[in-house]
């Protein structure tokens, strides 16, 4: 007696490439946050990394979907103990710290910057969108991350709205320039819009 077997994909092949895509953007973005340098403000607490570009380029590479998966995963990887978080912190702790604010708009902000690169939910190519597109959905991103990263320098750190915006986003924005420039680089470079 002999049985037949059928394969069934649990999973499509589409969704396998697109969600390695998102951990392996999750874990630069994991490897980025051991790249700082000494805030200006040191008080802020609130250190600075290359974090944000990879919520840049997983926005910009990813699309909205898959680019707000991985930071969701970068999240869940700090979460239970990956030491992944700036200064190689980890834990739950981390994330109702004061810093929370920043970590928890990684995937807004990667989702937000890739709907604004691909003009919807559909994945383009990002080199087509234009570095005026790349830029612009950068700048939005990088809004929001300041903006719920300020939050909760106030909720979290009881810091007033002025110190909280001086210590927590006046300080970076030579720095996310920065990233904005190396992201739209990348971006545009042979290497990656080759594949």
């Amino acid at each position: 007696m002999s049985a037949e077997y059928e394969n069934v994909d649990a999973v499509g092949d589409e969704v396998v490439v697109n969600l390695a895509r998102a951990a392996l953007l999750a874990a630069l973005t994991g490897a980025f946050a051991f790249v700082s340098f000494p805030n200006p403000l040191p008080s802020a607490g609130v250190p600075v990394t290359l974090q944000v570009l990879g919520v840049f380029l997983a926005g910009i590479l990813l699309g909205p979907v898959w680019g707000g998966v991985s930071m969701v995963l970068y999240l869940l990887a700090g979460a239970v103990g990956a030491p992944i978080f700036a200064g190689g912190s980890s834990g739950v702790g981390v994330l109702v710290g004061s810093t929370a604010g920043y970590l928890w708009s990684y995937p807004i902000a990667a989702a937000l910057i890739g709907a604004v690169v691909h003009q919807g939910l559909s994945l383009g190519s990002p080199r087509e969108a234009g570095v005026p597109r790349l830029v612009g959905a950068m700048v939005l991103g990088t809004l929001v991350i300041y903006a719920l990263g300020i939050l909760g320098l106030i909720v979290i750190a009881g810091l007033g709205p002025v110190e909280a915006f001086v210590a927590g986003a006046a300080s970076f924005l030579p720095a996310e320039a920065f990233k904005i420039a190396a992201a739209v680089g990348i971006v545009r470079s042979d290497a990656v819009t080759a594949g």
